[in-house]
């Protein structure tokens, strides 16, 4: 089906492959490669639609957002053409992070806006919570995995998202990972102190947030980065208890929402709730790292070796994604570590965590806490000691010629496979996913890996000088003793990655999200290019 984008078509259906609109005559191929299929929502100042870019191989999906206000007035039109501009600016900004969606193109044709974002293909949390149940104290401890480390990096650009929200966060069909979608309210501006009334524009009380969702002080149009911890605590009421906002009880007194009687977990994560949702600024945890710190696993192993056991009745008990990154425990099917001791889920995170500490010093940054980060697309199975001839999943393995043949024909997925020692020397290799794959003296010289995924990936000594890495994710990726000489590292994420012994001499770090104390560990010389641009020694 081809669908008409005129806000006044009485009939916006037409047949595929039609070049003008049937009741209105509206041309119906945008930008002469955008071919709209369907409808997918409106909001308060633009619509949604699935469309395929028929300009690329395959007509890949799509979606398109376009400029609609609910309102003619000219304040109106021109309040929403500055959130659809913040956000795009917002998204081109921020979008080589994995879990937000990309920016393909912004343009303006016949005195229309619109937004054209990559396609993320799944369910959001809202209707994955509708179709199969309430969330376990595991699978929101393991959402909070996931979300918090992108939050934090969001914040680390000064954005706020302000409409953090079940429907706002998509499992991703292809991996499972967790994409954080809509940035059309965000802002850029953290009102830390009292603002002026005339300073309310008519912006600002527009892109307030969802009701219910939003922190009191963002309701009264100042937010900051807690206002987005207070969001994401909601939305864990939401995956706990399948109840909104609104079908919840205040305190009149202390305006709180009262939840704690809806939900069974450990008192651990009841603390870190309340902290979350704490009305007063003051008393709330200010970072994404706070809350991290503070779901340190140690102190609830109790409750995580209850939830672990599988209940009945379905709920995501059943889900093929448990996964605790910190501990390094992991379920295909829950049913497979039910009976597991408290001592056997101590004993499996205490041998984790031994392992990471002698695995090539992971102790970033002059030995800073390894943190929870990300559970990403792949799941691993449990190795507990004594959980009674369970096995660990063997990992995936390709030799090079498979490898390159499976890209060729389209495939991008590569997590969680055993590719050491490859010979992949110039090869294409963009936009792929390898995290968590082992890649340790794979040859990888002079090959394009922009915009490729390796969080958590093991590099090393790998071999990738002169290799393109521009814009690559490698948050806690292994690097240790890697050739990276002439590598272009322009933009990429480096975040906790271990660099310790890496070559980097002549290579581009320009905008690279990295720190002094991680290159302080790495090899540099004169023709190295730091983070701001400049040659020299660090």
């Amino acid at each position: 089906m081809s669908y008409c984008l005129n806000p006044n078509c009485p009939n916006p259906e037409n047949l595929p492959y039609g070049e003008r609109c049937q009741s209105c005559g509206s041309q119906l191929l945008l930008r002469d490669r955008y071919r709209v299929v369907k409808a997918l929502g409106q909001g308060g100042f633009g619509a949604t639609f699935l469309a395929n870019d028929q300009a690329l191989p395959g007509e890949p999906s799509c979606v398109i957002k376009q400029l609609r206000p609910s309102g003619t007035a000219p304040h109106i039109i021109q309040m929403a053409r500055e959130l659809f501009e913040r956000e795009a600016v917002t998204l081109g900004k921020i979008g080589n992070h994995p879990q937000v969606p990309r920016l393909l193109d912004y343009f303006e044709e016949r005195e229309q806006f619109y937004l054209v974002q990559e396609y993320i293909s799944g369910s959001t949390l809202q209707q994955e919570v509708k179709r199969t149940g309430v969330f376990s104290e595991v699978g929101v401890k393991q959402f909070l995995s996931e979300l918090l480390p992108l939050l934090e990096y969001i914040h680390e650009y000064k954005v706020i998202h302000r409409d953090i929200k079940p429907a706002n966060i998509i499992r991703r069909a292809q991996d499972s990972r967790l994409v954080l979608i809509d940035f059309g309210a965000v802002t850029n501006q953290v009102n830390q102190a009292s603002v002026n009334q005339s300073e309310h524009t008519a912006l600002t009380a527009y892109a307030i947030g969802t009701p219910g969702f939003a922190p009191p002080e963002q309701m009264a149009m100042r937010p900051v980065y807690a206002s987005d911890i207070y969001a994401l605590g909601i939305t864990c009421i939401y995956l706990l208890t399948g109840k909104s906002p609104k079908d919840l009880a205040y305190n009149p007194t202390t305006g709180e929402i009262m939840w704690e009687h809806h939900v069974q977990v450990s008192n651990h994560l009841v603390d870190v709730l309340r902290k979350m949702l704490d009305v007063s600024v003051r008393n709330r945890y200010q970072t994404a790292e706070e809350v991290l710190r503070a779901l340190e696993l140690e102190p609830y192993l109790d409750s995580l070796s209850k939830s672990l056991i599988s209940q009945p009745n379905g709920g995501v008990k059943e889900r093929t994604t448990h996964r605790l990154e910190d501990s390094g425990i992991y379920s295909s099917n829950p049913s497979g570590v039910s009976g597991l001791s408290v001592a056997q889920v101590a004993a499996a995170i205490r041998a984790r965590r031994a392992k990471i500490a002698e695995g090539a010093g992971i102790t970033h940054a002059g030995g800073t806490r390894q943190k929870v980060l990300t559970a990403k697309s792949t799941t691993l199975a449990s190795n507990c000691s004594g959980s009674q001839g369970q096995k660990s999943p063997v990992m995936r393995q390709l030799d090079s010629p498979n490898l390159i043949a499976a890209y060729l024909k389209g495939r991008r997925d590569f997590a969680l496979h055993k590719l050491n020692l490859l010979n992949l020397q110039g090869a294409n290799l963009s936009g792929t996913n390898f995290h968590s794959s082992q890649l340790e003296r794979v040859n990888l010289q002079g090959a394009n890996l922009h915009n490729s995924d390796f969080g958590r990936a093991s590099l090393n000594r790998a071999n990738l000088r002169d290799a393109n890495l521009s814009k690559a994710y490698l948050n806690n990726a292994d690097l240790e003793a890697a050739d990276l000489r002439g590598a272009d590292l322009s933009y990429a994420y480096l975040q906790n990655a271990n660099l310790r012994g890496a070559n980097l001499c002549g290579a581009n770090l320009t905008g690279a999200k990295i720190s002094e104390e991680q290159l302080a560990l790495a090899k540099t010389n004169w023709m190295t290019i730091r983070p701001n641009g400049k040659r020299g020694l660090l």
